[in-house]
């Protein structure tokens, strides 16, 4: 089964950035993948789609990301990063790596926590 493994996260006060790495078991674009998603949930909050990133390299981001939020992947090494500036309390979550096949099939990564807070 394919196995994503976040890190990356921490504690960090508002306005500063962090960088999220997801490394996955297999290629992240390979022929049975459709895409690769972070998402975040946090307390009280739906899990909520943050950045997607597609093999051919178009990306989608939430209204409450955009701008500050860069998705990118790179296939050597079979990671994708988030890279979060401009942090925000709100930005406050567990984050998690997704991967999406053809077939619509999920795989999930255990989550890494981001809070962001003075």
């Amino acid at each position: 089964q394919v196995q994503l493994v976040e890190s990356g996260g921490g504690l960090v006060q508002p306005g500063g950035s962090l960088r999220l790495s997801c490394a996955a078991s297999r290629s992240i674009f390979s022929i049975s993948v459709m895409d690769m998603n972070w998402y975040r949930q946090a307390p009280g909050k739906e899990r909520e789609l943050v950045a997607r990133i597609n093999s051919g390299g178009s990306t989608y981001y939430s209204d409450s990301v955009k701008g500050r939020f860069t998705i990118s992947g790179d296939n050597a090494k079979n990671t994708v990063y988030l890279q979060m500036n401009s942090l925000k309390p709100e930005d406050t979550a567990i984050y998690y790596c997704n991967q999406r096949t053809k077939l619509l099939a999920n795989y999930w990564g255990e989550g890494t926590q981001v809070t962001v807070s003075s």
